[in-house]
């Protein structure tokens, strides 16, 4: 790629040596960087610059990083969010996943990782080309449909008739994990496994309830009383398809 081909990643955060580490490591593998100190600054450089990506630390003075994503969220910004939290932070992980990030890195982290979760959500967003692995387990899946709805397991596309349905790229995840056991009842740390690779995470049951209750509102005409995806007392979920 050239350089205004690069994927374009906003980094905010308030600490000046980890945001400019990463603005530097971030531009040293494959991405055009730009960066911002607090929410202020991010939306100044929202409104004026078009972002494949942010990536969003959680606790900023003024507004909070959470909130920002909301706010985003709110006003129908579709550009994914990598929320930096610190382990400790359950509540506002929960908090970030109900706000409509796409996925969060607890800090401390090796940069590494955080380049694999940005090329993943940019992957799923078809802003990168897929691995040559990723290629094959897709064509190994078919499309999946459920009254309605269509899913595109290769694209994480997912369709209400001729409409698309904007996912998060944590739903589309979690839409993937149970479309692929469809029919099965799948535990909420198996499904976390699924989604995250890591089924080792105290808050995983929490954080997989969180992003079912959001992907039934997307879903069902009755979320409370769901069609598709049902929960399986004791269990966990499973989605009946056609």
């Amino acid at each position: 790629m050239t350089g205004a081909d690069l994927p374009h990643v906003l980094v905010v955060d308030d600490d000046d040596r980890l945001r400019d580490l990463l603005t530097r490591y971030l531009g040293e593998n494959g991405f055009n960087v730009s960066a911002a100190r607090d929410a202020s600054e991010a939306r100044a450089s929202l409104s004026g610059l078009q972002f494949d990506l942010i990536v969003l630390d959680v606790l900023m003075p003024g507004e909070k990083g959470v909130d920002l994503a909301r706010s985003l969220r709110e006003t129908g910004s579709k550009v994914p969010i990598l929320l930096l939290t610190a382990l400790s932070e359950t509540e506002d992980r929960i908090a970030g996943l109900e706000a409509g990030v796409d996925d969060y890195l607890a800090k401390p982290f090796e940069p590494r990782e955080l380049v694999l979760r940005i090329e993943a959500i940019l992957r799923r967003y078809g802003e990168l080309p897929d691995t040559e692995d990723a290629v094959l387990a897709e064509e190994a899946e078919s499309k999946a449909s459920f009254g309605a709805f269509r899913f595109d397991l290769s694209r994480m596309i997912l369709q209400r008739g001729e409409e698309h349905v904007y996912l998060t790229t944590a739903e589309q995840a979690l839409l993937a994990a149970l479309v692929k056991r469809r029919g099965q009842t799948t535990s909420r740390e198996q499904l976390h496994g699924m989604v995250s690779g890591n089924a080792i995470d105290p808050t995983a049951s929490r954080s997989i309830d969180v992003q079912v209750t959001r992907l039934r509102r997307k879903l069902e005409e009755d979320p409370k009383q769901p069609r598709y995806l049902q929960t399986v007392r004791g269990q966990g979920y499973v989605l009946y398809t056609d």
